[in-house]
């Protein structure tokens, strides 16, 4: 056999067998406790009033560090993320726009060519 299980009986000249046999079984027992543990109803309700609790805790410092931010970034002459992200909506905006022009612009062409073939 080419690969060994963790099944088979330590080797006796392996002064370390028994010991790795042990790491390996109490791996597979912890690692079979906490695939339980984590998948229980009571660890998720806890993980989410845990969360919870952080994220109403740390609003307030978010709120100080983005008016920090835009204050810095407006003394240096830098654009804020609000800006930079009003000036994406509208660069979109404008080449949704430009695509549109260009198709309507396609089927004037089409129609030009249209009546100048009818015409000859």
């Amino acid at each position: 056999m080419s690969g060994q299980s963790r099944q088979e009986a330590p080797n006796p000249f392996d002064p370390f067998g028994a010991w790795k046999q042990m790491r390996d079984t109490n791996m597979d027992s912890w690692s079979k406790a906490m695939l339980e543990f984590v998948n229980s109803e009571q660890y998720t309700q806890a993980t989410s009033a845990v969360l919870d609790n952080y994220l109403t805790m740390s609003q307030p410092f978010q709120r100080a560090l983005e008016t920090t931010m835009t204050r810095t970034l407006t003394m240096l002459n830098m654009p804020t993320h609000a800006e930079v992200t009003s000036l994406s909506e509208r660069m979109t905006n404008i080449e949704l726009r430009l695509d549109d022009l260009d198709a309507k612009l396609d089927e004037i062409l089409a129609a030009v060519k249209a009546k100048q073939g009818e015409g000859a």
